[in-house]
Parts: structure tokens; C-alpha cells; sequence
């Protein structure tokens, strides 16, 4: 069938969705709240409290902004990818959950959940910086 004459490139599809995925979470969402400062990380770790952890909304706040920021530049380079993927991934589900008891739409942290999870799951396939390093 069609499918048969074309070759597959897991791994380029991989440093792909690293790539695309990390890049626009560390820019697109993770720069600002690094950049905010403590007010800014108050402001976001203060949704913690919908989970009953109404302590340290500054500190919840700053490992969001690090996860969207630092792990995911991680992941788009590759290097401790599965970690880096599971921390973002974490913080994804932690968003997507807070937008629907907000009666928001979660379909974008839904949809970064997804892919991040795909990356811990998979790997960061053979043109990453883990790869590299061994």
C-alpha cells in the first residue's frame, strides 16, 4: 500500500515534536512567569490551593515557572529528557485540571500534557543531547 513506500523517521519526528513542543512552552508560556518574579509566582502557585496546598503559592509558583521554562528547554535540547518531559507533563495536568475546576477550557494544557507525556514515554530519540552524552 501507500504506506509501504514511505520510509518512517521516528527519530526525526521525535527531535521534531522536542523541539517544537519545548521550544513553544519555554517561550510561550515559561519566559513570562520566570521573568514575573515573586509576584507573578505567587499568582500562579496561589491555584494550589484548589488541591488543598494553600502553603508556599510562591514556591509552587517559581516550580512552574521553572518547569515550563528550564525543563522544557530540556527537553527541546534533549538532555534528561524523560525527567525534564515528566516535570512539564506534571505541571500540565496540575493546569489542565485547575482550567476545568474553573469552569475554563484545558485543551491547550491537555494537548502539551499529551505531548509531553509521549516524549517521557518514547525518548528523545538518537539526535539529542542524551543521546550524545550516552
Amino acid at each position: 500500500m501507500i504506506g509501504n513506500k514511505f520510509k518512517t523517521y521516528p527519530d526525526l519526528a521525535l527531535l521534531l515534536l522536542r523541539v517544537v513542543f519545548g521550544l513553544y512552552m519555554a517561550i510561550g508560556h515559561g519566559w513570562g512567569k520566570m521573568m514575573g518574579g515573586p509576584d507573578v509566582w505567587a499568582r500562579v502557585g496561589g491555584t494550589m490551593a484548589m488541591f488543598g496546598l494553600d502553603f508556599l503559592p510562591t514556591f509552587w509558583g517559581f516550580m512552574a515557572a521553572f518547569s515550563e521554562f528550564v525543563a522544557s528547554l530540556l527537553v527541546a535540547v534533549g538532555f534528561v529528557t524523560r525527567p525534564a518531559a515528566l516535570l512539564v507533563g506534571f505541571t500540565m495536568l496540575v493546569a489542565s485540571s485547575s482550567h476545568l475546576m474553573q469552569a475554563e477550557s484545558p485543551e491547550k494544557a491537555a494537548m502539551y500534557l499529551v505531548a509531553f507525556l509521549v516524549i517521557a514515554l518514547y525518548g528523545p530519540g538518537k539526535y539529542s543531547a542524551d543521546k550524545m552524552v550516552g
